[in-house]
């Protein structure tokens, strides 16, 4: 989700504050703070279980047979002891398996790479743009300074209806997009997992703009030939975000249903939704979204961790639907002539960065080591409580939390802010930035176009955890943690980028200097950390 160019100059190098996103280190709420450790509390009282369920288990091991024969024969004489141990194991087991979530496992995913008849380059954009006759010489001028800023390549793709000339978007051509977007994504995966469609219990399809009757989820049903009894979702106008909130969902539901394989299909829709007006607000939508999808399966079955890449640890939904401000930064409407397009108000940036900002306060204590919660709280206190006001907030080190990053490929401020607020890296920011770079803003399927990225770059190691934080409409800003099960060959992988991935810029000797001196530097002060504790104890 870009941020709308200034209508006067869009070239313009310094954007106005409003257009920034806010500086992380001012005004951080603490009642943000309370919900992370309020949903590692509520989510993790099965945690506090388990080492009682293991000591137990370990002192029984090690009785001797004539210790449970005197045990044995003590309790035979004393019923109350024999009720109130019976009634505290079953309490506890009870507790244990009650509270123990299912896990969740994503077994694997796969992106959709529309054929080279649909790539559509610069020159492509701005010649289709012209000869449709519906924009004025200074609309044209702007969407050509927003391309050159837009971080978008060459090698993007549009579907036919709107390259074609004149475009013919009509209701025909918006299915024949959903259907070689969807079905393409999900015969890919269907391949790589040997799943059959009749194992699929549940169902989530996320488009934000099209919304047609029957649903996108009915067509897969269709298409497929699911089972009767599948549960199926058809989620719409829920923005870039949508695909964690069909993750987030599809977990709640596998919760309920054992055994269950969940099919999570993300894409967008670019077919009815391109603007052919004048209003600059609604101009940018245009110049930013392309063609594209992504199909994730999940599952709860045990016996699919050995085969699965990634486990499912937090998911954390921040909703500032509230607020109007909020609500109406990114909104579907008509212009002064009657058409309909998304227009985003210039409250977009503070708007995604407060968003931003709440998200990652409530994710920190969920997955952030203690020292760096400690300094964080540290300084909150002095802060907030002790009225220190030179006191600026710490912000943590989220790269000692992950060791890779998915943000939603959205525009090239958004991403820019981002890494200077949380002080990330070239490498870190690399995926995002390609995916932008060769699949432009895909909406709700980004992120896996940038996870499909790391995975072709070999960087997944077994144990290493991605962050994948994605914010849209309404505002809505939610993150998913997963955690690496295996290390992924990419010579055993099917991505969109495998035929291309050693045409793009990988980690340079400079981004690995830098990687070695800050690891040294992080040695360094945990040392003289651990020498002061021990001083002080």
């Amino acid at each position: 989700m870009e941020n709308p160019a200034p209508p006067t100059n869009p070239a313009s190098a310094t954007p106005s504050p409003s257009r920034q996103l806010p500086d992380f280190q001012q005004s951080v709420r603490l009642k943000y703070v309370k919900l992370g450790y309020h949903y590692l509390i509520t989510h993790g009282m099965y945690l506090l279980l388990t080492p009682l369920m293991v000591l137990v288990a370990v002192y029984l091991s090690t009785l001797s047979p004539r210790d449970v024969a005197d045990l044995w024969a003590h309790l035979r004489l004393n019923l109350i002891s024999v009720l109130a141990c019976s009634t505290l194991l079953v309490f506890l087991g009870t507790a244990y398996f009650l509270t123990r979530p299912r896990p969740v496992y994503l077994v694997d995913f796969a992106c959709y790479k529309p054929g080279p008849e649909r790539r559509c380059t610069r020159d492509t954009f701005m010649r289709c743009s012209r000869l449709t006759g519906c924009f004025t010489d200074a609309s044209l001028e702007f969407q050509r300074k927003i391309l050159e800023r837009s971080g978008l390549g060459e090698d993007t793709y549009l579907p036919p209806a709107v390259t074609r000339v004149p475009p013919n978007p009509s209701m025909d051509e918006a299915r024949a997009e959903a259907r070689e977007v969807m079905f393409g994504a999900v015969d890919e995966l269907l391949a790589k997992t040997g799943v059959k469609p009749k194992d699929i219990g549940i169902l989530v399809v996320n488009c934000s703009l099209f919304n047609p009757t029957p649903s996108l989820s009915a067509m897969v049903v269709n298409h497929y030939k699911l089972r009767g009894n599948v549960v199926s979702y058809n989620l719409g106008g829920m923005g870039c975000s949508a695909g964690l909130l069909s993750v987030d969902l599809a977990k709640d539901l596998l919760q309920t249903h054992p055994g269950s394989y969940a099919l999570v299909i993300s894409t967008e829709n670019i077919t009815l939704n391109w603007y052919s007006g004048n209003d600059r607000s609604k101009l940018v939508s245009n110049c930013l979204f392309r063609m594209g999808g992504a199909a994730v399966l999940l599952s709860n079955r045990r016996s699919d961790r050995r085969r699965a890449k990634y486990e499912l640890v937090h998911t954390v939904r921040t909703h500032k639907g509230a607020d109007d401000r909020c609500f109406g930064c990114v909104t579907q409407e008509e212009d002064g002539e009657g058409v309909v397009g998304v227009s985003l108000s210039r409250d977009l940036m503070a708007v995604a960065g407060d968003a931003l900002k709440t998200n990652i306060t409530t994710l920190g204590p969920l997955v952030l080591p203690l020292s760096e919660q400690l300094l964080f709280m540290a300084t909150l206190v002095a802060k907030k409580l002790l009225k220190m006001k030179k006191v600026k907030p710490y912000i943590p080190d989220f790269k000692l939390a992950f060791e890779h990053f998915c943000i939603h490929a959205g525009g090239r401020a958004v991403l820019d802010e981002l890494e200077s607020n949380l002080a990330l890296t070239d490498w870190h920011m690399e995926p995002s930035r390609m995916t932008l770079h060769r699949f432009g803003n895909t909406s709700s399927s980004s992120l896996w176009y940038e996870l499909a990225y790391s995975e072709a770059k070999g960087r997944i190691r077994r144990r290493h955890r991605v962050w994948q934080i994605a914010f849209g409409s309404g505002f809505k800003c939610n993150s998913a943690v997963w955690r690496a099960l295996r290390s992924v060959n990419p010579a055993e992988e099917t991505n969109p980028w495998m035929d291309e991935i050693d045409s793009h810029t990988g980690t340079t000797t400079e981004t690995i200097a830098e990687g070695i001196c800050n690891c040294k530097t992080q040695a360094v002060v945990f040392f003289f950390f651990m020498k002061a504790f021990q001083i002080l104890t």
